[in-house]
């Protein structure tokens, strides 16, 4: 079954991974600006860093035949420091014609405190000014209800943001309902020893349905499994759902959300048409034969 990684740091990645995610059925990839594993020391660490997304890999991605696309920012785990923060936010606007850029994002809260709080507003308001989608991070743990609630009380507080324009990241069991009575878009990140599983992922489904519920597998640098969408596929064909449900949650809802960019590229959505109605079976060979050439 074809699918979209909504959410997937692939510059910590190696390129055998997108090689494993092509032959998977993967079509696409959503990467946000995040945490590199260490706090950046200036705005020019990140300037190439957003580089390195909009430039480098797209084409590490194109290899295989997977499309790239990425989203900028700076992460709440950076965000203490304001004024580094502020320098960052000036660079971003620079990159927002790039085509694979979707928008702002992953921003959010870390541990919830009030730095966290402005730098998160002020990218708010940047979305805001460029008419672009947020794709917000929650925080891990025993902060994430907490910051999850503080999150959507800061962006209605907002009346240029429409909901329907914002995605909201790492929902549990716990947060999701919140997420979506609010009228967000959610998605659900499945960590083998955080966050979901592709198990109580698959519960989330039964309960809340799929409408504008999405799943990824935000691999990183730490424990991550970049073929966790994957194995969330297999695990509602084990319970007996359809393939127009799964297929729902796994395409068809993240092309719909991403949509909503001013960059999306139609001409790429359409050249798969033929493809997404027809096979079960990865068109994956032909890339990756050039590749060996």
């Amino acid at each position: 079954m074809y699918y979209i990684d909504p959410h997937i740091h692939m510059v910590s990645r190696i390129t055998d991974d997108y090689e494993r995610l092509a032959r998977c059925g993967c079509l696409a990839v959503s990467e946000p600006a995040f945490w590199a594993g260490f706090d950046r020391a200036s705005a020019y660490g990140f300037l190439d860093y957003f580089r390195h997304l909009v430039e480098f890999e797209p084409k590490r991605a194109g290899q295989f035949g997977i499309r790239h696309f990425c989203w900028l920012c700076i992460n709440a785990k950076e965000a203490e420091n304001v004024s580094l923060a502020r320098e960052v936010i000036s660079l971003i606007p620079q990159f927002l014609d790039r085509p694979n850029v979707l928008g702002i994002g992953e921003i959010g809260l870390n541990k919830n405190t009030r730095n966290e709080a402005i730098v998160f507003l002020e990218q708010v308001d940047l979305a805001a000014r460029y008419d672009e989608l947020i794709l917000i991070h929650t925080p891990h743990l025993e902060d994430k209800y907490m910051g999850t609630r503080m999150i959507i009380d800061m962006l209605r507080s907002d009346s240029r943001i429409r909901a329907e324009r914002v995605l909201i990241d790492h929902v549990e069991e716990h947060t999701i309902r919140h997420a979506l009575e609010g009228g967000y878009w959610c998605a659900m990140t499945l960590y083998p020893t955080t966050k979901c599983t592709p198990q109580r992922a698959a519960d989330l489904i039964e309960m809340y349905g799929t409408e504008r519920v999405l799943v990824n597998s935000a691999g990183d640098w730490g424990p991550s499994d970049p073929l966790a969408v994957p194995k969330f596929i297999q695990e509602m064909k084990r319970r007996g759902h359809s393939e127009e449900v799964i297929r729902r949650v796994v395409l068809e809802n993240p092309l719909a959300f991403f949509r909503q960019s001013r960059r999306w590229s139609r001409e790429w959505e359409t050249s798969l048409n033929g493809q997404l109605l027809t096979s079960e079976v990865p068109r994956t060979e032909p890339a990756l034969a050039q590749t060996r050439s």
